[in-house]
């Protein structure tokens, strides 16, 4: 079952008598154990009914016994354990796994990493309730995860402002949330977002980051890059070198795949190199500028400064003369 009917089930208040939900991406686990514990009860019927646990202070036969517990001026209990990942005990809950009570709604909320499918506490679970596992979002992905995200609160979105996002926040799904709540505050409803309303509102600048300088180099901007570099310089937490290598890098890896690829048409390069279309036309037009002889040797500086960045041949150059240095390499 996927995220939206789970949510849509709980909503209209059709429970599961079990719901385990783990995976890497902790976003989607909080979000459905959110909404059980807000729908589940009514107010009145939580201080008896209602049982919060956390993984490193529990015990299997203590949780079992509060799940076979009787509800008390309520249709039903609900008992969750946050931060099962912590808690060693899950295989000595399969006897209650596979008869559990009719009147509880039992949450195992285990975050950060998949649980072994081969054990038998998610087979009893798939027989008796809802097992979601919630993967993380691929990178290729994410920034059209954060469109979908911003249109569904109401809001249009620009690439530019999607890819800044997803450049700046990564792939920390909550973070990302966290932020959009902000500019939902402060922003009218159905406003397109911008990297004005970014910049404004989150803090990150519109001129003055790591999207930007990958772009200056894909089209050979030497003055564009080297004011960003010198605001990396002057703005510490603004540009971390390592940081920087990894995405310039990435780039210079695409345009390699670009120049061997038989259709070089805008969807078949979205499609290959799994980009957003608008980054995909960016990418093209930096294959007319970069050769695989110059891709190749950039690739090398590129390995050169990694290695400086992390003090390897490197004992008296600061992280912004390295920035410096390595992106006239890449540019002449």
């Amino acid at each position: 079952m996927d995220y939206a009917t789970i949510i849509s089930n709980i909503k209209a208040k059709n429970f599961e008598k079990i719901y385990f939900l783990h995976g890497e991406e902790p976003y989607y686990i909080d979000k459905i154990t959110a909404a059980i514990i807000e729908n589940a009860l009514e107010d009145h019927e939580r201080d008896f009914n209602q049982t919060i646990l956390y993984g490193k202070d529990s015990d299997a036969l203590s949780m079992i016994s509060v799940a076979k517990g009787y509800p008390m001026m309520s249709e039903r209990r609900l008992v969750v354990l946050k931060e099962a990942q912590d808690f060693k005990g899950i295989e000595e809950l399969v006897s209650y796994l596979k008869s559990p009570a009719d009147q509880t709604i039992f949450v195992i909320n285990y975050k950060y990493k998949k649980y072994d499918a081969r054990k038998k506490a998610l087979k009893a679970v798939g027989k008796n309730g809802i097992v979601y596992k919630s993967d993380k979002i691929p990178e290729y992905k994410l920034v059209n995860w954060i469109d979908t995200f911003v249109k569904g609160k109401g809001y249009g979105l620009t690439p530019k402002a999607a890819s800044l996002l997803a450049e700046f926040l990564g792939d920390d799904l909550n973070k990302i949330a966290n932020e959009v709540d902000k500019l939902d505050i402060l922003i009218e409803s159905g406003t397109t977002i911008n990297e004005v309303h970014i910049e404004e509102n989150i803090g990150i600048s519109k001129d003055y980051n790591v999207f930007e300088l990958v772009n200056a180099i894909g089209v050979r901007d030497v003055l564009k890059a080297n004011k960003i570099i010198d605001y990396f310089d002057h703005n510490s937490k603004a540009g971390n070198l390592i940081l920087i290598i990894s995405n310039i890098f990435k780039l210079h890896i695409q345009m390699m795949k670009i120049h061997f690829l038989s259709n070089k048409s805008k969807d078949a390069v979205a499609s290959t190199i799994k980009v957003h279309p608008f980054v995909a036309g960016k990418l093209l037009a930096s294959t007319k500028i970069y050769n695989p002889k110059k891709i190749a040797a950039n690739i090398s500086v590129l390995h050169e400064y990694d290695l400086k960045s992390k003090g390897v041949g490197n004992t008296n150059f600061t992280p912004g003369q390295l920035m410096k240095e390595m992106i006239f390499k890449l540019m002449h």
